[in-house]
């Protein structure tokens, strides 16, 4: 009876997240009420919680989640400088007599966008307000014009500086320990940030790529999708370059000086932070009511994630004090064909949850139980993270939960239907699971730039 237990915890959360009630209460919440109901059934030891402070008091002090709050502030920074409107002005208006131009360009801006911002809401509603009225009175298809949008929204989960990286680093470093010492290793290495980082330019390029071929082949297929703008003048090269140079600075001030090694991601967080801040005074955008708003929104973020990292670190105590670790690495040390198999089966359970949860929810609640195992298994953790990574981006585009449909319906126009972004997200979906599958094919893809670099 005890080894079903964790299945039915993880199911209770589930279920209680289903219900709306918020993330990090219920992970909490169901973990001490399993727990309670264990002390008195005496299937849990309560010595377990006795962990509990010191997961805390270890989450708060970690230095690597620094960069959480400044990587947000950045971004935020950026989108109410409007840094993104004039790019994406530019950029249309370059491609506008390409078949498809206009798709293009917003995939184009929504990776500078990525690689400068790492938010996935602030992008989609950012690029729904500017581009998704463009592209419908232009005559695009409503599917077309709504799926790009989400779709380019999520590069911020892969394209570095990257939220999820930076908490997928936190937590695959310690499961990482975790492996180590389990096979007797004393002196264990860790999962940088800075990896992760330099792991997943590859993988965020080629994604890139293959949404502007999707588009491209799109267009090709069915030319009346995405009419040319006869009119579109193409502005000076000047004011193209205006326009493009202020985020390129500030994305090579980010990741180059954590490929050169001058900087830590912390550190280039707030590199990235301060160059928001002087990109919006040199705009004209930065004032003390301005300061306040993007306080105001940093701190919300920021909160929202940390509470969840504490209520899934209580629920990660009992779902081990209750034997589920164990549990999960007897069921994947039985999967046929050995570690290639035990990594499927994790791939398709990320995938799967990411149609009822969150991205954060699933990195906190999932990976601190699956990564020790597979990667004592001997899995590459870089490799390892970006897989999880690119796997979490689906979970933005998959219905009904879709963090990325939600904020373009909310700032999409009433002419345009739910089942038109739904039907937009689809092939975008099978784009990414395309990457997976390359991925796991040519891993060198994701670690042979970190381990060129080293």
């Amino acid at each position: 009876m005890i080894e079903f237990i964790p299945l039915f915890m993880f199911l209770a959360v589930c279920l209680v997240l289903m219900f709306g009630y918020p993330v990090a209460y219920s992970l909490a919440g169901t973990a001490l009420l399993f727990a309670g109901g264990g002390i008195l059934t005496g299937y849990f030891d309560p010595s377990f919680l006795t962990a509990l402070p010191n997961r805390v008091f270890g989450t708060i002090t970690n230095t690597t989640l620094i960069a959480v709050p400044l990587f947000v502030m950045m971004g935020i920074m950026l989108e109410k400088s409007r840094v993104a409107e004039e790019l994406l002005g530019n950029m249309a208006a370059l491609f506008g007599q390409l078949r498809g131009g206009l798709a293009i360009s917003v995939v184009i801006v929504g990776a500078l966008l990525a690689a400068s911002t790492g938010i996935v809401g602030a992008t989609v509603v950012t690029m729904g307000l500017m581009s998704l009225p463009t592209m419908l009175k232009r005559g695009y298809d409503p599917a077309l014009a709504t799926g790009v949008i989400c779709a380019t929204g999520t590069l911020g989960q892969i394209i570095p500086p990257s939220i999820a990286l930076v908490l997928l680093g936190d937590i695959l470093s310690t499961a990482y320990q975790q492996a180590q010492l389990s096979m007797g290793i004393f002196n264990p290495k860790i999962v940088s940030v800075g990896d992760l980082f330099i792991g997943a330019l590859v993988p965020g390029l080629i994604l890139v790529l293959l949404y502007i071929l999707y588009i491209l082949v799109y267009v090709k297929l069915k030319p009346e999708a995405a009419p040319i703008a006869e009119d579109q003048e193409i502005p000076p090269l000047s004011k193209i370059m205006a326009g493009l140079i202020p985020p390129v600075l500030l994305i090579v001030a980010v990741l180059g000086s954590i490929l050169v090694g001058a900087a830590t991601p912390t550190e280039a967080a707030g590199v990235g932070a301060l160059g928001a801040t002087l990109l919006a005074a040199l705009k004209g955008e930065l004032n003390i009511a301005r300061l306040q708003e993007v306080g105001k929104s940093t701190l919300q973020v920021t909160s929202m994630v940390f509470m969840i990292l504490l209520g899934a670190a209580v629920f990660s105590l009992v779902f081990r004090g209750f034997g589920g670790e164990d549990t999960i690495h007897h069921f994947l040390q039985q999967m046929p064909g050995g570690v290639i198999g035990a990594t499927a089966i994790v791939m398709l359970v990320i995938f799967l949850l990411g149609f009822i949860l969150d991205f954060i929810e699933i990195t906190f609640v999932v990976v601190p139980i699956v990564g020790p195992i597979l990667l004592a298994m001997g899995v590459d953790p870089i490799w390892l993270g970006i897989m999880i990574a690119i796997n979490l981006q689906t979970s933005f585009l998959t219905p009904p939960f879709g963090f990325a449909l939600f904020y373009l319906r909310g700032v999409a126009p009433s002419t345009v239907k739910t089942s038109d972004i739904y039907r937009g997200v689809i092939p975008f979906v099978f784009i990414q699971l395309l990457l997976l599958a390359i991925i796991a094919q040519w891993p060198v893809l994701v670690t042979g730039l970190p381990a060129m670099l080293k």
